[in-house]
């Protein structure tokens, strides 16, 4: 018995360590441009196999990557929830939907290489899909999309589509950014991640808020659709 439980952390200890070298590795070069192997020896694992033997996949390795960090962003947003429960203010749900992450990233420290990850994923297709739907598939990511599908306005989908990937875009890419710029000590266009994550609110409620000018010829409005445009 006290054998198992030494190997079961032992293992678990390993897993923890692929995730670390995973994470950042991916985070630097691109998850396509980092083979198993690399993440392995990058690990400290004499064995070139280990990733796909605690993981399976990278698809899988990218997902248990998201999956350790989705517990405590989705504690802050149930904690964001409950304070603007019945709010009909569109600046409370769209904080909702950016201060948690921005906050666990914060919390991270520095250097942090979770915002970076994000950022090299959605550049692939398949695995935008994947960690999209992982993502939003918890109950409070479901109670913010409802609250801001409520009060969002009435536009064509080809426009609400437009307007998500728009949002995801400037979450990801603007909180990347931040985390490059504290790890390299570079200055940054606010102090502090929360006057940061203001500034990304701020973005966004102008984003929803902002007419539609109307066109000849609009989009069939034909690409991927992941269930939300939030």
């Amino acid at each position: 018995m006290a054998g198992s439980r030494t190997r079961h952390a032992q293992a678990s200890e390993t897993r923890e360590v692929i995730l670390d070298a995973a994470e950042r590795l991916f985070a630097e070069h691109g998850v396509a441009a980092v083979s198993n192997r690399q993440v392995s020896e990058a690990a400290g694992q004499a064995n070139n196999f280990a990733v796909g033997y605690h993981f399976g996949t990278k698809s899988d390795l990218v997902l248990a990557i998201v999956r350790r960090h989705v517990p405590s962003i989705e504690r802050r947003r149930e904690e964001m929830l409950a304070e603007i429960k019945g709010s009909s203010d569109l600046r409370d749900w769209l904080a909702c939907l950016v201060r948690p992450t921005v906050d666990h990233i914060a919390s991270i420290g520095v250097p942090s290489w979770y915002a970076r990850f994000s950022a090299q994923v959605m550049t692939d297709p398949v695995l935008r899909k994947l960690v999209i739907d992982e993502m939003i598939a918890t109950p409070a990511m479901q109670e913010t999309i409802a609250g801001l599908e409520r009060l969002r306005p009435i536009w064509p989908d080809e426009v609400l589509e437009e307007r998500g990937d728009m949002s995801r875009h400037l979450i990801v890419h603007m909180c990347a950014e931040r985390e490059r710029a504290l790890q390299a000590g570079s200055a940054t266009p606010r102090a502090t991640w929360d006057a940061a994550a203001v500034g990304l609110v701020d973005a966004l409620v102008g984003l929803w808020t902002a007419p539609v000018t109307p066109t000849r010829c609009n989009g069939s409005g034909g690409g991927e659709n992941h269930g939300s445009q939030f």
